[in-house]
């Protein structure tokens, strides 16, 4: 087969997701930068993040070429309460990017985010469209949290967690629970998701008669804290990925 023939047998993809998996960036970034007008294939401007290209085509970024596709890595992370779950934070605020050690890659993406007073676990990426693939509901990865909450819970409103419930005219899926410890007025609560909907706990929570007054995410899809430390990063090791990622 000559060379000719075997691009024309190669299927064409989106160029978002070819540059979300090259790990410069999500897909959704990868759109508004296309849209920004910063992205050139065979050095012609691209409108429209839909272009379709394949392997032998030139990708440029900021007058840059893509990078190869790297190996895909993940990390776990423990976030501490009080940090903001973005790169840069316009009111100064310490973010996750800025505890990350140096050695790591340098496009590495966050997996969903966490509010700035929840903690627990949060899944970190070189591969765009891997981050994409967590994220997206119908993927319905689960995800465990440990919740302390004060006030006493309705308990009809508790049972239509498990069936999905509608707060302030959103609608949230069926959130899974069981009873943890309770000391006095607070009591914990084990819930797991697989919308993870903006503050989706606190805000159902908050319906049905408590306040969230500690929340730790302790697993994503298979991934667990475990013992990891505050603030402290773990690479998953490659073994690990394969079954998961296929």
């Amino acid at each position: 087969m000559t060379p000719k023939e075997d691009t024309f047998s190669e299927k064409p993809e989106r160029l978002a997701k070819v540059m979300a998996r090259s790990g410069v960036c999500s897909r959704r970034e990868a759109e508004r930068w296309i849209a920004d007008g910063r992205v050139r294939v065979n050095e012609a401007l691209v409108e429209t993040p839909a272009t379709l290209v394949v392997s032998t085509d030139m990708i440029e970024v900021d007058g840059r070429l893509l990078p190869k596709k790297e190996k895909t890595r993940m990390w776990l992370f423990h976030k501490p309460r009080g940090v903001v779950t973005t790169h840069f934070d316009p009111e100064g605020r310490e973010t996750l990017f800025d505890l990350l050690p140096r050695h790591l890659p340098d496009h590495v993406i966050s997996v969903g985010r966490l509010d700035l007073m929840s903690e627990g676990l949060i899944l970190l990426t070189n591969d765009g469209e891997v981050a994409r693939k967590l994220e997206h509901p119908e993927s319905e990865i689960p995800r465990i949290y440990q919740v302390r909450i004060f006030g006493h819970l309705d308990p009809l409103g508790l049972e239509q967690l498990t069936k999905g419930i509608t707060v302030n005219g959103v609608d949230y899926g069926p959130i899974q629970w069981r009873r943890g410890p309770q000391k006095g007025d607070n009591q914990w609560l084990e819930m797991t998701l697989t919308e993870g909907k903006n503050r989706e706990i606190r805000k159902v929570i908050d319906h049905i008669g408590g306040r969230v007054n500690r929340l730790i995410r302790v697993a994503y899809g298979p991934f667990k804290l475990g013992d990891l430390e505050l603030g402290k990063l773990r690479e998953i090791p490659s073994a690990a990925l394969t079954g998961f990622l296929q």
